[in-house]
């Protein structure tokens, strides 16, 4: 255990208050496309690091397997345990027995290699570089909107951000819509989530849930009312992708651990549930079946289960995501 984090229960992440308030990322830097930037696109030369169960981690995840990253931008998996040295590695569920590169037991080992006097938590995702054996960046929104592009120039032109049909991933029309819809669902629904299931206070959980709610009628009513497949069309978009790794896990993990239970997806928004069938089944042009290989519902109910310092996993439900009926194909 680690000197700096020995006294963190990473169990306990409310305020005195009771409200649980998320705390920035500290490595911001990004790969670029320009050869002479600190951080240039290269082939082999950065690491992403994930756990399967992490929403935030699941997003780059999925760009990752969406540009076609996958011999350019090496994966390391960790496991479901979140320890005062943040992630470990158990060889379970698909994830690495060590670090492949250090051998290193603990995700706290490659943020002490990075910076010896971090004193913040080992959070993922987190891309790695290879070559100067430092943290590049450790924000999620930043992280897949590097991967949108900042590698083009070693992919076929068909999976270049500037070719996809659309106008890409953040298409420049749509780019303030998208802005926009990514800040209340972050604040209220990706996060929101969190808001309610570390929540230690009635209070700070029933303001949360009821805001929770409320931007999931807020979504459910923009898909019914824009009658377009995606959020902002017939093509995914920053905004799809954000939004699907908190709903896929919605009626899995957050209706029963975090006591989300006002409603499902399933039975109470079929909007936007079958939103989310289309992105977890369909396997075509847009989705190249990122979205469900990426996927893993064992490892998000036991890591949520972990995270909230309960010891029993929910058996449910039947169908982790309800299969395609007649009307979603």
């Amino acid at each position: 255990m680690s000197a700096n984090h020995a006294s963190v229960d990473p169990h306990k992440l409310a305020d005195k208050d009771g409200h649980f308030r998320r705390v920035a990322s500290t490595f911001r830097d990004s790969v670029s496309s320009d050869p002479s930037a600190p951080f240039p696109a290269e082939k082999n030369r950065y690491v992403l690091y994930i756990c399967y169960g992490c929403p935030w981690a699941h997003r780059a995840n999925i760009v990752r397997s969406l540009k076609g990253l996958e011999d350019i931008v090496q994966l390391v998996v960790m496991g479901n345990e979140l320890t005062s040295d943040g992630w470990l590695y158990d060889g379970k569920h698909g994830s690495a027995a060590r670090d492949p590169l250090y051998g290193f037991t603990s995700h706290s080992q490659l943020y002490l290699k990075a910076d010896p006097e971090y004193k913040g938590r080992y959070t993922v995702p987190t891309l790695w570089d290879k070559k100067k054996e430092t943290i590049v960046n450790n924000e999620s929104a930043e992280i897949i909107r590097m991967f949108y592009s900042a590698f083009d120039e070693l992919l076929p032109p068909e999976l270049r951000e500037v070719n996809k049909p659309g106008g890409g991933y953040y298409p420049e029309k749509f780019r303030k819509d998208i802005d926009s819809m990514n800040e209340w669902v972050y604040d209220t629904v990706n996060n929101g989530v969190y808001k309610c299931g570390f929540a230690t206070s009635q209070e700070a959980y029933d303001a949360n849930v009821v805001a929770l709610f409320e931007s999931l009628d807020r979504l459910e009513k923009h898909m019914e009312e824009h009658g377009t497949k995606y959020l902002w069309g017939e093509h995914i978009t920053d905004s799809d992708i954000r939004l699907y790794t908190t709903l896929v896990r919605f009626d899995v993990a957050y209706v029963t651990i975090f006591k989300c239970n006002y409603k499902q997806i399933r039975y109470d928004y079929p909007h936007l549930h079958k939103w989310l069938q289309a992105l977890y089944w369909e396997e075509n042009v847009e989705t190249k079946g990122a979205f469900k290989q990426t996927t893993h519902f064992v490892p998000i109910k036991e890591g949520y289960s972990m995270a909230t310092g309960q010891k029993i996993v929910p058996y449910g439900p039947k169908y982790p995501i309800m299969p395609l009926g007649p009307e979603t194909r």
